[in-house]
């Protein structure tokens, strides 16, 4: 039986998941469909901008993303603080940058109004606001959009993507990096780039790119901030440099499918965070092979159960 939603994302717990969204059509979203010829290598390119674009238009931060010739991978973190933060104008220009709005918020804007209408105006915004770090919403606005231009493009009409997409919970530290780690070398694992650098339309070649050229995080992308205090701008909470020795060295081991074999100079960031090299790289690969909607260590699972008054999840422990 399917899950319902509201049991898989819980902001009480955590605010970091990872999602997968997949083309439910035999044609490709994007790459070359080997039966036809076709190349849809240019919707790479629309689901690339929409990711970031709608990053600036939700209270949705972007750790990493991948987008692959049939399904998308992304990590995302859910950023209530700062949609509560907005004003009534902010949030009505977020959401009108992307829907038509009533003729009351209009009118809101520009005129007084009664002290109903204003009330009724109010209570919209607010709905609007808490939409705004929606994870099913922010998926949903992605996908319709996309499916869209597809549909256009290929003459037809029905379903572009499968009817859900499927998410997991990020309970710690660890496990953010994991997820991160599985989708900025999904197009090294799959072979159709060797190295993370030459992987197009993908958040670590987009981080890469703007390092190169000296420039700060590209739009629409979490900053890494290192372990983050209270004198800190909120980012993910490792250090940039740390995080490509890592994925540089994990993305070794994978490739060469030597899975146990641990190099004598290992990043900071596995020290740092106590992990086990050689079961920490089993975790990574395997992330997306077993039903996990839950994933972290067995306190936070336990912690999960209890929220939910469940017995069991469908959780992965390390």
């Amino acid at each position: 039986m399917t899950t319902p939603r509201a049991q898989k994302v819980s902001l009480d717990i955590t605010p970091y998941y990872h999602c997968v969204s997949r083309c439910v059509r035999r044609s490709f979203l994007c790459g070359e469909d080997k039966i036809s010829g076709k190349s849809y290598e240019h919707r790479r390119q629309w689901v690339e901008e929409r990711i970031l674009k709608l990053a600036q238009v939700y209270c949705i931060d972007i750790c990493a993303y991948a987008v692959m010739s049939n399904h998308y991978h992304l990590v995302i973190h859910l950023n209530p603080a700062k949609a509560n933060q907005l004003s009534n104008i902010e949030v009505i220009e977020r959401w009108g940058s992307e829907h038509q709005l009533p003729l009351l918020i209009q009118r809101y804007i520009h005129a007084p109004l009664t002290s109903a209408e204003g009330r009724q105006c109010e209570a919209l915004v607010e709905k609007w606001r808490q939409r705004l770090y929606s994870l099913s919403w922010f998926m949903k606005e992605l996908n319709f959009d996309i499916a869209k231009q597809a549909n256009q493009e290929d003459g037809c009409t029905g379903h572009f993507w499968e009817g859900r997409f499927k998410s997991q919970a990020l309970l710690d530290e660890k496990s953010l990096l994991a997820a991160m780690t599985y989708v900025d070398l999904n197009p090294v694992r799959a072979k159709i780039n060797p190295t993370p650098e030459t992987s197009e339309h993908t958040s670590v070649k987009k981080r890469l790119d703007s390092l190169a050229q000296n420039e700060p995080t590209p739009s629409g992308l979490f900053p890494f901030t290192g372990y983050v205090n209270q004198s800190q701008p909120e980012g993910i909470p490792f250090r940039l440099m740390d995080y490509l020795k890592w994925l540089d060295w994990a993305g070794r081991q994978i490739r060469d499918d030597k899975p146990g074999y641990i190099e004598s100079h290992q990043p900071d960031i596995l020290s740092r965070l106590s992990l086990n090299p050689t079961e920490y790289l089993k975790l990574c690969t395997n992330l997306e092979r077993k039903r996990c909607l839950w994933f972290g260590p067995p306190e936070q699972l336990q912690k999960v159960k209890n929220n939910f008054s469940k017995q069991r999840i469908h959780g992965i422990s390390f």
